[in-house]
């Protein structure tokens, strides 16, 4: 790579390979690390792979690194939002942006699909513009439908997302049962194999009941959901913190406060800013108890997490 570097007309496929392998490297550590320590390496590695795009001579050559571009600028937008507590939404969306011109010049549909589909993520979770949100996921999933499965499953859930944030009981009921028929028909050489998780559909279904205000439902699909996922990851954080919520509107003060320390538990691992948020907004809604022995400790765990 240093002769690569220092010679960037002579890039070849090793060295191609070398950068993705590196940026994979870093994309699986996502879930488990904090996303402050991965910025640093997954920056330099893009930087690298944009440099040698502009130099490289052979087409072939270009193709593959514009693919590697897209999923560099697409992990970068993940951390940065995900650092941010996701209130960078200005250059999480440039990222994004960038991975979707580079995945087009490839002729990447799936890494175009993904790209939209981080970028929906933006708008619905961090802008809260549901009508924008819906637009980038219909688009997400008119993009990928000829070429995956799993992301136009995803995407059809974060449909469903939209339409509960907009209130809209029906189109989200019906979208989430169109996932579920996408999610049924996945094979294993899907390209976006590896994003597929068989807890997603219940992690959405539950969001969308809170938005709809059906807190009885969230709760019942959020409890089957966190029983199913163990795994420490950002996303356990964000399914305990919704259940906290859930549990909070139906006023059982002893079940949230139960799971909003077990979000703690797991956010203190990683620092993952979708759980800091929904922990936030927890304890912003247990004031109404905040003379209770329970809710103070937990305060002083939250405010312990957020100087940490």
């Amino acid at each position: 790579m240093r002769h690569v570097l220092a010679h960037p007309g002579t890039v070849d496929l090793v060295s191609v390979a070398h950068l993705r392998k590196q940026v994979r490297r870093l994309d699986e550590q996502y879930d488990s690390t904090p996303s402050t320590a991965l910025i640093p390496e997954a920056g330099q590695h893009l930087g690298q792979i944009s440099f040698l795009g502009a130099h490289a001579r052979r087409s072939y050559v270009r193709r593959e690194l514009h693919a590697a571009e897209a999923e560099a600028a697409i992990l970068m937008g993940q951390l940065v939002w995900d650092a941010s507590q996701r209130r960078d939404h200005d250059t999480a969306d440039a990222y994004f942006g960038q991975a979707i011109r580079a995945a087009q010049e490839h002729g990447d549909k799936p890494g175009e699909g993904l790209a939209l589909l981080r970028k929906s993520f933006v708008a619905l979770c961090g802008r809260r513009d549901p009508r924008a949100g819906l637009s980038l996921t219909q688009q997400t999933a008119h993009t990928t439908a000829p070429a995956s499965q799993v992301l136009t499953g995803l995407a059809t859930l974060h449909i469903a997302e939209a339409h509960a944030m907009l209130s809209d009981r029906r189109a989200c009921e019906k979208a989430l049962d169109a996932a579920s028929g996408q999610f049924a028909q996945i094979h294993p050489g899907d390209p976006a194999i590896d994003l597929f998780s068989p807890t997603q559909p219940g992690r959405l279904a539950g969001s969308c009941y809170l938005f709809l205000h059906d807190a009885q439902a969230a709760t019942a699909i959020l409890e089957e959901t966190a029983q199913a996922l163990r795994d420490h990851s950002k996303s356990q954080a964000v399914v305990l913190g919704n259940l906290t919520l859930a549990y909070i509107r139906l006023g059982q003060l002893d079940a949230a406060v139960g799971r909003l320390n077990a979000a703690i538990d797991v956010t203190e691992r990683h620092r993952g800013g979708a759980g800091l948020t929904i922990i936030c907004a927890a304890g912003r809604q247990l004031r109404r108890w905040r003379r209770n022995s329970e809710v103070q400790d937990v305060y002083d765990r939250i405010m312990t997490l957020m100087a940490a």
